[in-house]
């Protein structure tokens, strides 16, 4: 299965196209000597396009593994897993790496920025690897950073930036691509309770212009700014 014939599979599931994510009976088993973990024991979970969803779950709870395989980090073991149409579960690693630069963007609490590089520079980097010409690059980045209120930080380097810019920035690279998914990862873990504010108003402000958002987070005032709280715990979703 590759991004090409994306279209064909679409049509094939034609009755679920306002499903995001759709997610059935998914099991992913990690074996540790002779003993198995199993991480996810039986997910069923279904988001549409346009959600904010936060997951939530204590530590060894499976929200990470659950996490990685929603962004295509990891496969599961058994069960079926449907993104924009497209079935995961059988990708090889050079699939899943199209799937991620093509349908996922990702923010991460540590914001993953290139220190000596400006943050236009670091918002292109996803369209550099897309091998997107430079003009149409600097343009599409230039959208994303005023799309998230840094119209008059883009050439400046992370360390001339507060940690809500920096956010921000990683924001604005994880929106480049117009991927069908933001993916975000204890989002204001590094970040200082008025800073996490701005950059929760910023999820508000996405979310309305109809993006499609999961947060991971332990946090529960956090969870509650999403429209819809996933609790996991051993592996399954609670009900």
């Amino acid at each position: 299965m590759t991004i090409a014939t994306e279209a064909g599979t679409r049509a094939n599931s034609a009755a679920d196209t306002d499903h995001l994510i759709e997610m059935v009976e998914l099991r992913r088993t990690y074996e540790i000597g002779v003993e198995q973990i199993h991480a996810l024991d039986g997910v069923d979970l279904v988001v549409k396009h346009g959600e904010y969803v936060a997951i939530m779950g204590p530590s060894g709870s499976g929200k990470s593994t659950l996490m990685n395989i929603i962004g295509c980090l990891d496969t599961p073991t058994a069960g079926r897993y449907l993104l924009d149409g497209i079935p995961v579960e059988t990708m090889n690693e050079d699939e899943l790496a199209a799937v991620r630069n093509k349908k996922i963007g990702f923010v991460f609490q540590t914001f993953n920025l290139l220190a000596r590089t400006t943050a236009l520079h670091n918002v292109e980097l996803p369209l550099i690897y897309g091998k997107i010409p430079r003009h149409e690059r600097k343009q599409l980045a230039e959208e994303a950073l005023v799309n998230v209120g840094l119209a008059d930080r883009m050439n400046h380097q992370p360390n001339e930036l507060s940690g809500g810019q920096r956010q921000r920035v990683a924001i604005a690279r994880a929106l480049v691509n117009r991927p069908s998914l933001l993916l975000a990862d204890e989002p204001t873990g590094n970040l200082d309770s008025k800073t996490g504010r701005e950059i929760l108003d910023l999820f508000h402000e996405l979310s309305s212009r109809g993006n499609s958002i999961i947060m991971v987070t332990h946090e529960d005032d956090v969870a509650r700014e999403a429209k819809r709280v996933v609790h996991i715990r051993d592996g399954r979703v609670s009900r």
